[in-house]
């Protein structure tokens, strides 16, 4: 250290070169009564914030440890990972507007008209914030859950952050949904269900048909698809007598809940094809129209 202070003395170039770094970081680039903002301020926040990144990295891969080694699941390793990320950016944000000597109730006071006016415009997106705040902490829907929302869509939750979620449907399609769908619509969770799943199929057959073939013949189909588990069993249920069918429904239960709408399809191609060779017919809506003449109407002709 002697030997430091001793070269800079003997050498006045250094010495004015330090002078001036000094000086330049302790510049003051904004002054007031309550707020200084300084490019050691600056410096300093920027060393924070790339201390905090590389903090955040390495926590990051601790709870993928973790959800591999099975302590935790995947979607609790991450719900608990981004709550404490939100929580460390905002205490790190607190402390460094601080420093500067703004203090935080101050600023929430002066602004706090402005707060008003701001929340009423963005009050859709405070929601959706809230909502992934009840996500994270709830954990009713979770990474990886296969989930029906109210307009119909099924997809796996790819990922859930503090305002939206990424949803992959079928389709292998990526939609970015507002995490308030998640918490305020009717959201079925596929997930939370037992790993097997009853579904059905509708089908309608001529009157007259042999009902005890026909129900044979629709067991017979579901049993004979790969996706369909024998127990419990297929089942068919005569629904109704339609207006123009006779009515039923082919019960049947799968693990493979995401794939369910292949597994229906290829039941009606099954279904088709056995009807036609066992001359099964499924009849389509007729309608017989009467035309009746009127008194007038004959004595133009």
């Amino acid at each position: 250290m002697n030997n430091f202070i001793n070269f800079e003395k003997n050498n006045p170039i250094m010495s004015t070169f330090l002078d001036h770094l000094k000086s330049l970081i302790n510049l003051k680039l904004i002054e007031t009564e309550s707020f200084t903002l300084s490019v050691s301020n600056i410096l300093i926040a920027i060393l924070v914030v790339i201390i905090t990144i590389f903090f955040l990295r390495g926590l990051k891969k601790v709870f993928k440890r973790l959800a591999k080694r099975d302590v935790l699941d995947q979607g609790t390793s991450h719900s608990l990972f981004l709550i404490v990320k939100y929580l460390i950016w905002v205490i790190i944000i607190v402390v460094l507007i601080d420093s500067m000597g703004l203090k935080v109730s101050i600023l929430i006071a002066s602004t706090a008209a402005l707060l008003v006016g701001v929340g009423l415009g963005l009050q859709e997106l405070f929601k959706d914030v809230a909502s992934g705040i009840i996500l994270l902490v709830e954990r009713t829907v979770k990474v990886n859950d296969v989930v029906e929302l109210d307009n119909e869509m099924i997809g796996r939750v790819v990922s859930i952050g503090l305002r939206t979620s990424k949803i992959k449907t079928r389709d292998n399609v990526i939609t970015i949904i507002p995490n308030s769908m998640l918490v305020n619509d009717q959201v079925v969770n596929w997930s939370h269900i037992e790993d097997r799943t009853r579904f059905h199929v509708e089908v309608g057959v001529k009157y007259g048909s042999d009902l005890d073939l026909v129900t044979r013949v629709l067991l017979d189909c579901a049993k004979g698809h790969p996706g369909i588990i024998a127990d419990p069993e297929p089942t068919v249920r005569f629904v109704d007598f339609g207006e123009s069918s006779l009515d039923f429904q082919l019960f049947f239960w799968t693990i493979e809940t995401f794939r369910v709408e292949k597994i229906k399809s290829d039941l009606r191609y099954l279904i088709d094809k056995a009807f036609r060779e066992n001359n099964i017919e499924i009849p389509f809506p007729q309608r017989d129209l009467y035309l009746k003449s009127t008194p007038d109407s004959n004595q133009k002709s």
